[in-house]
């Protein structure tokens, strides 16, 4: 297809019955079903749909985009997001339709992503709780965990801290913010009395990398491994990759940020 207009499209959804954003054979994912409602609402399938981030199976997003590529320009923004929203499925939900130019490139141009890590701990809680928030059954020291989730602010070698990368995966990555805060963004009836919430803000992340650090602030409230493991684990990683990593349903991509074009 020749590329003649281009939109970014920004989507929310609820990952819990998706194994994750990227197309697999067999599996239901978001860009595979955004990909098959497309042609109802366009007419044709002459598109093209990139997107900005690859998640996780179960995780969820409030603010995930994606661009789209057409060969004729969309005459009626409006018209189209509603036609779009009423052929997805109930679990996703399309939030706003930008243009943008061939100079956008929704890979390379910079941005902010923020993530955010729900969960409780102890009793297990409310069946309804799933699709948002891990539960871990041993009891957490809260308060080192607090302290441990601010050791990854800065810049540091995360080469623990993912699975499976490649030749050229840059381990040396920034990390804006890094906290862990008493949950009153998400509440419900049958949530638990206390619960938590990890947010962490970074230009990228790596494979699996929020859900393993996610998975070592758990190691360190159970008393598993120390503040100062997390430190050295920073400065001077082994070659060994972390293996508990947390799962996948208390995550939730919060935001994305681009510095230029959109």
């Amino acid at each position: 297809m020749t590329k003649k207009h281009y939109y970014l499209i920004r989507i929310q959804f609820l990952g819990y019955r998706y194994s994750g954003w990227a197309k697999q054979p067999n599996q239901k994912t978001v860009h595979g079903m955004i990909d098959r409602t497309l042609p109802y609402v366009l007419g044709h399938d002459r598109f093209k749909t990139l997107g900005g981030s690859r998640t996780d199976a179960r995780v969820s997003a409030l603010d995930m985009v994606f661009e789209l590529f057409l060969e004729e320009a969309i005459t009626d923004e409006g018209a189209f997001l509603k036609s779009f929203n009423l052929n997805l499925p109930y679990d996703i939900r399309a939030v706003s339709v930008q243009v943008v130019d061939e100079k956008f490139n929704i890979i390379q141009n910079p941005k902010m992503k923020e993530y955010l890590y729900f969960f409780a701990f102890g009793e297990k809680v409310h069946p309804f709780c799933a699709p948002l928030m891990a539960t871990f059954s041993a009891e957490l020291d809260i308060e080192l965990m607090m302290a441990g989730a601010q050791l990854f602010e800065g810049t540091h070698n995360f080469k623990q801290y993912c699975t499976k990368p490649s030749e050229n995966t840059q381990f040396v990555r920034t990390i804006e913010h890094s906290r862990i805060e008493k949950n009153t963004q998400f509440t419900a009836s049958f949530f638990p009395e206390n619960s938590y919430v990890y947010t962490i803000r970074s230009k990228g992340f790596m494979r699996y990398q929020v859900r393993l650090m996610m998975g070592q602030l758990e190691a360190l409230g159970k008393g598993e491994v120390s503040l100062d493991d997390i430190r050295e684990s920073l400065v001077n990683p082994p070659d060994t990759h972390l293996r508990n990593i947390a799962p996948g349903s208390g995550l939730i991509l919060n935001s994305t940020q681009f510095n230029s074009h959109a």
